[in-house]
């Protein structure tokens, strides 16, 4: 199934708040990431099993594994969570830098050291997540 498509299903799946808050954030990630790369993880494993929520990512960056395997992957990432809205920051060297730089001028999120998660759209400073993902 074609990014876009699985994007759009996973979006319409969830609840109608949700979805607005992830389909306004969606269209901010491609203003914000124009030329970036267009990720959907579904969660599953190659078993079939649910390890992760669902996640669309953006842009690219190339990951090495504890195990020294290389991979790429989302820079960066949005997805709902069961509290809200969880952003992914990939890829930060320095765990610290994002909730020093970033966590009190974001509003109402919690920030540890590569997500920013809220409750709804409205809870953050949309200006200064995009300092984030810029």
């Amino acid at each position: 199934m074609e990014t876009n498509t699985q994007i759009n299903t996973y979006i319409e799946s969830l609840s109608e708040e949700t979805a607005a808050d992830l389909r306004a954030l969606h269209a901010l990630m491609l203003q914000w990431i124009p030329n970036g790369k267009l990720w959907f993880d579904n969660g599953l494993n190659g078993d079939n099993k649910v390890v992760t929520n669902p996640t669309i990512g953006y842009g690219s960056y190339p990951h090495t594994f504890a195990n020294k395997t290389n991979k790429e992957l989302f820079q960066i990432g949005i997805s709902a969570t069961k509290s809200g809205i969880s952003v992914y920051v990939m890829g930060i060297r320095n765990k610290l830098n994002l909730a020093q730089t970033f966590g009190e001028k974001l509003g109402k999120a919690k920030v540890s050291g590569y997500c920013i998660s809220f409750k709804k759209c409205e809870d953050l400073n949309l200006g200064v997540l995009e300092e984030v993902v810029r």
